[in-house]
């Protein structure tokens, strides 16, 4: 073996191994801080308007962090909710029936048009015994018989309309609005929901450790903007193998060292995996990769921030 690969193995095994304390007769165990990280991230697309924290800042939990940019959507939801208040409005006439004035309305109109075409059609047989005489009649006679074709559609439709404000709408006019409401009112709800997704915010408290996006992006549905930290909870991650498990219990005190500091923290033991694993992929030996161990987290406290995540650190258990 090299110089190198010796330096290597001799920083890379203590991270994982468990060491015994002659002095103490317990053990010490390696590994690295660790904090729940949650990154933040719209559940739509959109262009991304504004980001309200930087990195190191904190937030609580239910703080907006980010907006994306809604203004085409405000336009859609309101297009929406104006189809959706013409379809009410439709459905309760449509089950309100006729009220007396407009049957009324429809009667007067009907009386008007059945008068013009009577008119029309006294016109029509004044000039047709005109319209040999000269090119001057016919041309009369023509411009009355279209005026009393126009006259008699118009009565046609007048007494069709009336025949429906008596009646009243039939049951399938009514289900087809109803439907037609329905659809609207969904499309309103969705429009709503996306505005609602539009806003970012986070679900716990925390420190940005990192900023993914800025402001003008675009960001398809899912793209994270940023990494939040809950740096006031962090725990201690190490590994243990099967002899050293009759020492652990959960809630013992533990000491803690991290490199570069020479004072000691204390933390609590506050899981034991119940089931064993192989030894981390990143140790680099074949033979302590086929370990079986038994992971450990042990609590820690943070009021100064001294534990950030992937701080590697030292776990000093006491003999029972």
């Amino acid at each position: 073996m090299n110089n190198k690969a010796a330096i290597f193995l001799a920083v890379s095994l203590p991270l994982l191994a468990c060491q015994r304390s002659p002095s103490s007769g317990g053990f010490s165990a390696s590994g690295h801080v660790e904090a729940t990280q949650v990154r933040l991230a719209g559940k739509v697309s959109g262009t991304l308007l504004e980001v309200r924290f930087q990195e190191g800042e904190t937030l609580n939990a239910g703080d907006v962090v980010a907006r994306l940019d809604t203004a085409q959507l405000q336009r859609e939801l309101e297009k929406a909710k104006a189809q959706k208040d013409a379809a009410a409005a439709e459905l309760a006439l449509l089950e309100a029936g006729a009220r007396r004035e407009e049957i009324a309305e429809a009667q007067a109109r009907l009386k008007a048009a059945q008068a013009e075409l009577a008119a029309a059609q006294a016109d029509v047989a004044r000039y047709q015994p005109l319209a040999q005489k000269g090119a001057a009649n016919r041309k009369l006679l023509e411009d009355a018989e279209t005026k009393a074709l126009t006259a008699a559609q118009q009565v046609k439709a007048l007494e069709a309309r009336l025949q429906l404000l008596r009646a009243g709408a039939r049951s399938e006019e009514k289900a087809a609005a109803r439907a037609r409401l329905a659809a609207a009112e969904a499309q309103v709800k969705v429009l709503e929901q996306v505005l609602a997704d539009s806003v970012i915010v986070s679900p716990i408290a925390g420190t940005v450790i990192e900023k993914l996006a800025e402001p003008g992006e675009f960001l398809p549905a899912g793209t994270p903007v940023l990494v939040v930290a809950d740096l006031a909870n962090p725990w201690l991650e190490v590994y243990v193998d099967e002899p050293h498990l009759a020492h652990l219990r959960l809630g013992q005190t533990v000491k803690v060292k991290v490199d570069g500091r020479t004072d000691t923290f204390e933390g609590v033991v506050s899981f034991i995996a119940p089931q064993p694993e192989f030894t981390p992929k990143n140790v680099q030996t074949p033979d302590e990769r086929a370990k079986l161990v038994f992971k450990v987290k042990v609590a820690l406290e943070n009021p100064g921030g001294v534990f950030k995540p992937g701080m590697p650190a030292d776990a000093f258990f006491s003999a029972p």
